[in-house]
């Protein structure tokens, strides 16, 4: 896998203890915090920074396009019935356009038949 569409409700699931996936999302930190840690005991410091240099390098902000949010008002119109937002929309388009999984616990975007990594 070359990466994923982090969805925010995975953030917000990381800073609310009250939230339903809150444990979910501290085990799945955690395992990117303990592959950093086994790196640093086992190979040690520039190895462990190497990681974390590669996980910041990583990250690519996508900003959508104009067609993006025509695709996802489109996407949005199919499910009438759902509560499915603009953003997860959009989030759904980006996910088909570029071929990466959505990193979510929503599950508007099993609705909508993406790609979600679990």
């Amino acid at each position: 896998m070359i990466g994923v569409l982090a969805d925010t409700v995975i953030f917000y699931a990381l800073l609310d203890e009250k939230d339903t996936h809150h444990q979910r999302a501290q085990l799945e930190l955690q395992k990117i915090v303990e592959s950093y840690s086994l790196l640093l005991y086992r190979l040690r410091f520039p190895s462990a920074q190497e990681f974390v240099d590669y996980c910041l390098d990583s990250v690519e902000f996508i900003n959508p396009t104009p067609d993006d949010y025509l695709q996802a008002n489109d996407k949005a119109s199919k499910y009438p019935d759902q509560t499915i937002t603009l953003v997860d929309a959009i989030t759904a388009v980006l996910s088909e356009r570029l071929n990466l999984p959505v990193w979510s616990y929503d599950y508007h975007f099993d609705i909508m038949r993406i790609d979600v990594w679990r």
